[in-house]
């Protein structure tokens, strides 16, 4: 890159509107979608269509609900010729469809695009030609006079030629191609020719396309041609202003946004974005984001993922991953706080209320998208996202102190291995962690009666590397008698800080799930977790889980070792008394 630039290119000079409208305007209902996919977006393929492909797609946009469909250039490809001649014979145009063709101003040409449009119930024929400076002193050498002749001329042809076809209802299309850098005054001067040629009326009023053939500055300077344009041709009323904005600067979006509220009636581009060079506007965004502010977009993203597929097979491209609403990462969350606050927006949202959700512009679900990639867990991720997916592919409702402690080692997991960790990756962790007790105890079964005072005894049977133990304990309630019992076994006191549960399943299969806060001899306190079909089995396994992850296991196999040291001592005490 130079380092002045100025020298090389020259800053764009917009129109002078200082009574602009545009800014004030709200968009309150769809522009009239006009889809160029098989035109625009195919002439820019490594690899055209062929014309099989080109009628899976058609269909595709006919079931999104396009009824304006640019479906080539016949004068110009034997494939587009043919691909028109079957849709009209083989009647693949619904009666509410009109296919557009793109042809260039030549007498020929415009004849051989007639012959490819005969025996339709209607259709569209765009001409077009370059108008802009650069065009005429580098391309055409020829001046403003020559490119209005071939402008004007051309319609004549078109007049004609479509004449000799009436079974067709015809629309006349014309582009000044590369409005975006043409003279403001001179473009309206070869559209307000154009359109006195043709003549348009109410009853058939004329398509004036206003390309930004190449987008040349901000979306509020075409903003600005576009409201000028829209105030100044003459026969406004008999005109359906359109567009046709590139994405070179990366701002088609906004530009086609503000060029219909700046007076633009239609819109053309391509699904996802396809076009020569950076693409067309995207018409999925385009329509997405006016259903986002309450306006119906009158095309069909209800299942997006099936349309993105098709599309990127037909292309032969990809849809990049962060593409809006489309994209395979665009409603994930790895952030913690972010993931944090999606659970808790979709934990409450109704519905039927107004869409709330924090981070996620619009409910994945209408876009036929599941809430199964709204959150993945990698380094970067929290609690909200581990406790997310904890509980949908698991069921389980962690406790929120629960929550920090588990996010922790799985942050502490995927920093080690680097990668993102799946949601049955999370569960097993989860299990393994704190369901799966060591292979040195084993619960075997509890009994539960009542005593004296109100009180409850409790008998647990253990198996300890083999060794069976019986423990008991008296307490206000069943978890309590099990909190002595185990404090009695280990020696040391025992404090149920705090005790969750929660179901998972229905009927017959439900399943109890039981977590348990606890502090022994130290400040510190763990978590036990069990399951079991029985409410009061899970809590007296989730009490063991605690204290099977603890320290205490050297106590415990202490305190087992010094049994059987006093057994073994009695058994030779009785051996060596008299008989």
């Amino acid at each position: 890159m130079i380092s002045q630039p100025h020298t090389k290119y020259q800053r764009f000079e917009g129109v002078s509107l200082p009574d602009r409208h545009w800014p004030n305007n709200h968009i309150t209902q769809a522009p009239i979608w006009m889809s160029t996919d098989l035109r625009d977006g195919n002439q820019a393929l490594i690899d055209p269509m062929s014309i099989e492909t080109k009628l899976r797609f058609f269909k595709e946009l006919v079931a999104i609900g396009f009824k304006q469909i640019e479906v080539g250039f016949p004068s110009a490809s034997d494939i587009d010729f043919n691909f028109v001649r079957l849709l009209i014979e083989e009647n693949h145009i619904p009666d509410d469809v009109t296919i557009e063709v793109l042809v260039q101003a030549r007498f020929d040409l415009i004849e051989r695009t007639v012959d490819s449009l005969r025996g339709a119930k209607q259709a569209i024929l765009h001409m077009y030609n370059p108008v802009a400076p650069a065009f005429r002193d580098i391309v055409y050498k020829t001046d403003k006079a020559g490119v209005k002749h071939i402008a004007t001329q051309g319609t004549a042809w078109v007049k004609e030629l479509t004449a000799q076809a009436p079974e067709v209802n015809w629309t006349y299309q014309y582009s000044p191609e590369v409005f975006s850098s043409t003279e403001i005054d001179f473009a309206k001067e070869v559209c307000d020719a154009v359109v006195e040629v043709w003549q348009p009326s109410a009853d058939n009023k004329i398509i004036i396309n206003l390309p930004a053939t190449v987008e040349m500055n901000t979306p509020n300077t075409y903003a600005d041609q576009i409201e000028w344009m829209h105030r100044h041709l003459n026969r406004r009323e008999h005109i359906v202003l359109s567009v046709h904005p590139h994405n070179d600067r990366g701002t088609a979006v906004a530009a086609a946004e503000l060029a219909v509220m700046a007076g633009a009636d239609r819109v053309e581009g391509c699904l996802f974005g396809n076009g020569e060079r950076t693409g067309n506007v995207d018409l999925v965004t385009l329509a997405i984001n006016l259903y986002t502010q309450g306006v119906a977009p009158e095309l069909d993203f209800s299942n997006i993922d099936r349309i993105r597929n098709l599309v990127e097979e037909c292309n032969q491209l990809p849809v990049h991953p962060r593409h809006p609403y489309a994209g395979e990462l665009v409603f994930t969350a790895f952030s913690g706080s972010h993931q944090d606050a999606i659970k808790k927006g979709l934990a409450v949202q109704k519905s039927d209320g107004l869409w709330q959700v924090p981070y996620l512009p619009i409910d994945p679900a209408d876009l036929g998208r599941s809430y199964d990639a709204v959150v993945r867990v990698n380094s970067q991720s929290g609690k909200g996202g581990v406790s997310f997916l904890l509980e949908r592919e698991g069921g389980l409702q962690l406790p929120r102190k629960l929550q920090i402690e588990f996010s922790k080692i799985v942050q502490q997991h995927n920093d080690t291995s680097g990668k993102e960790m799946s949601g049955s990756g999370i569960v097993s962790l989860f299990e393994s962690t704190y369901l799966i007790q060591p292979d040195w105890i084993e619960f075997k079964q509890c009994q539960i009666k009542s005593v004296e005072d109100n009180q409850q005894q409790i008998d647990i049977q253990l198996s300890i590397n083999n060794t069976e133990v019986n423990i008991s304990g008296v307490g206000n309630g069943p978890i309590d008698a099990a909190s002595h019992a185990v404090s009695q076994f280990i020696q040391t006191p025992l404090e149920i800080v705090d005790y969750h549960e929660h179901a998972i399943g229905e009927g017959s299969g439900v399943t109890a799930v039981c977590y348990l806060e606890l502090r022994t001899d130290d400040t510190s306190t763990r978590f036990g977790v069990a399951k079991d079909s029985n409410i009061m089995t899970a809590a007296v396994k989730a009490l063991l889980s605690g204290i099977n992850r603890s320290e205490h296991r050297k106590r415990i196999q202490a305190v087992i070792n010094l049994a059987d040291a006093t057994t073994k001592e009695q058994e030779q005490d009785q051996e060596r008394s008299p008989a």
